[in-house]
């Protein structure tokens, strides 16, 4: 066995998997069964490190472990086959034609981009870091964004969803209602004191309903906005603009409850100075009424009222339910980030906390799937709470009504019925994911080739022909990159270049002998002993793409616990 190899190699033994599935250690049980798969699983080890070893003889190892390590650590990679040919439109010159055959791999491997820790812990970090950089210069400026609107008035609001039955819970003041005093780490908290009396059926039709809650608050914002202005909605658009961003956090009792950044900027978006009559105690004011006032009626069919969750069914509505807000409202003032200690909640507190939650669904916190369920069976082969299970299959049977087909409660029932998305933002409150993508990728293909290191890179794939990298996704540098060099390295314009391009779907995830490379490469990274780092200044700290997150949002995240319980 080559040496190389042998440093890559791991004492683990992963058990067995499918093809496209990464290799993880077993445990040692001690019954005959677990001990012949143990063997089994060996011995697929030692044939995938023959096939290595194979590959490091004929000298192929160290071009496709380097074409391995550029996927940044993605455990799902994409498999793409085909090829892209860039010329110029005028001449018909071709700069440069690439072919997946003729990759390491045989193939593309673009990185799935999954924002589910749980899915990727690798893209999801990414996602993390990007979702920081786009709250963060919402905020304080950056990424197109101009730093004057660090003096709009923003708060931070948190918005829940009322009372389905008591549950278990950690009181600021007092025991829970089952007379115990319930430890962070608890499970069972959230989960309902009384199961057989708790209202599933409104759990799951309100997290159903939580997009057009939002969306209904929002209209009501702007009215009360203009109310408090004492200008009509039409009129209220030459004036000031809302801006928000928002992400969905599931409480432990499974309901979802959004988080929201709300700015107010002039008549032309962030680049305009606000009415002097803006203020924060203004938009605080306009943030609890239009909770308080926003209502959402079922759309399906009118049935009589059955159940007793406060706020959810109302009277005079023609026996329909209506949807609303819970009672916890919480809006604070967003400070800047001078404040810290035990002052106010600060830009970094804020762009922490919900880049935190920006990759965490109801698999983290209520302990749910994190993928769709095609049978209803399916859930037996899953290790869930039963809480959750419980309202997975609400959301399932209710999907037989016909009143409720609407909902497409059978397809987001992993979700507990919550069906919109996870993030929004309007268009004039900062960057995009897409710009700050572009932006990284920009930069991976500016660099020299000769000092970009393969293992480092999350976007590029290192050993390609003619020396150019070729990036991780179809849109970007495969594509259509804003600049590249030609054969001669030359730098030439894309407003005259013609790409023709052509890929194809091979499958999802590493190949076994793949996936084995991968982890020895984990390994011995793994292994491998920890550089100093060198000391960051600490009013820095937070636009760090290391330091996203952190200690900053703890804070936050205590001041909020309630409300996620609840």
């Amino acid at each position: 066995m080559p040496a190389q190899l042998q440093l890559l190699y791991s004492t683990s033994v992963p058990a067995a998997s499918l093809p496209s599935s990464a290799f993880t250690t077993p445990t040692c049980p001690a019954d005959v069964t677990a001990s012949a798969a143990g063997r089994s699983a060996l011995e697929r080890r030692a044939r995938l490190t023959a096939k290595l070893a194979k590959l490091a003889a004929t000298g192929q190892l160290t071009s496709l472990a380097r074409q391995i390590a550029g996927l940044g650590g993605c455990v799902h990679p994409v498999r793409l086959t085909g090829h892209r040919t860039r010329l110029d439109s005028a001449t018909g010159e071709i700069f440069d034609h690439f072919d997946s055959g003729r990759l390491p791999a045989g193939e593309l491997l673009v990185r799935c981009g999954n924002r589910r820790a749980t899915r990727c812990p690798a893209c999801s970090t990414v996602y993390r870091y990007d979702t920081y950089q786009l709250i963060a210069a919402g905020l304080r400026g950056g990424k197109t964004v101009p730093t004057s609107v660090a003096a709009h008035p923003r708060v931070f609001a948190t918005l829940t969803a009322p009372g389905f039955g008591p549950v278990h819970n950690q009181p600021d003041t007092s025991r829970c209602h089952c007379g115990q005093v319930h430890p962070d780490d608890d499970p069972i908290l959230g989960t309902p004191l009384d199961p057989d009396r708790y209202d599933y059926t409104g759990a799951v039709l309100w997290n159903a309903h939580a997009p057009a809650l939002w969306a209904r608050f929002t209209t009501h914002l702007r009215r009360e906005i203009a109310k408090a202005a004492g200008l009509t909605q039409r009129a209220l658009r030459d004036h000031a603009t809302l801006s928000y961003a928002k992400v969905a956090e599931y409480q432990k009792r499974g309901q979802v409850h959004f988080h929201a950044v709300i700015r107010l900027d002039g008549p032309t978006g962030p680049t305009s100075t606000p009415p002097a009559w803006v203020t924060v105690q203004l938009l605080d004011h306009a943030v609890r009424a239009a909770a308080t006032r926003t209502r959402v009626a079922h759309e399906g069919q009118p049935q009589q009222p059955a159940g007793h969750a406060p706020g959810i069914r109302e009277a005079g509505q023609g026996n329909r339910p209506v949807f609303r807000f819970g009672r916890q409202i919480d809006v604070r003032a967003i400070r800047g980030t001078d404040f810290t200690g035990g002052g106010p909640v600060t830009e970094r507190h804020v762009a922490g906390y919900i880049a935190k939650y920006a990759t965490k669904g109801a698999e983290t916190t209520t302990g749910t799937l994190d993928r769709r369920l095609r049978l209803l069976a399916e859930l037996a082969t899953h290790d869930i709470t039963d809480h959750a299970r419980r309202m997975i299959h609400t959301a399932w049977h209710l999907a037989t009504n016909r009143r409720h087909a609407h909902l497409r409660l059978r397809q987001w029932a992993h979700m507990l019925g919550f069906r919109g998305h996870f993030s929004t933002r309007t268009r004039h409150y900062s960057t995009t994911l897409a710009h700050l993508r572009a932006e990284r990728t920009a930069w991976r293909l500016g660099r020299p080739d000769t000092q970009t290191p393969a293992s480092a890179s999350a976007e590029t794939q290192a050993g390609q022909t003619g020396g150019s990298p070729v990036g991780d996704r179809a849109g970007h540098s495969t594509d259509l990159a804003p600049g590249h060099r030609n054969i001669a390295g030359q730098r030439v314009d894309s407003d005259t270049t013609l790409v023709i391009s052509h890929w194809q779907y091979a499958g999802t995830g590493l190949l076994p002998e793949l996936a084995h490379l991968a982890d020895l490469l984990a390994a011995k990274r793994q292994t491998r002993p920890e550089q100093p780092t060198r000391t960051r200044r600490p009013e820095h700290s937070g636009d760090r793409a290391g330091h996203p997150v952190g200690h900053s949002a703890d804070r936050l995240t205590s001041a909020v616990r309630a409300g996620a319980v609840a």
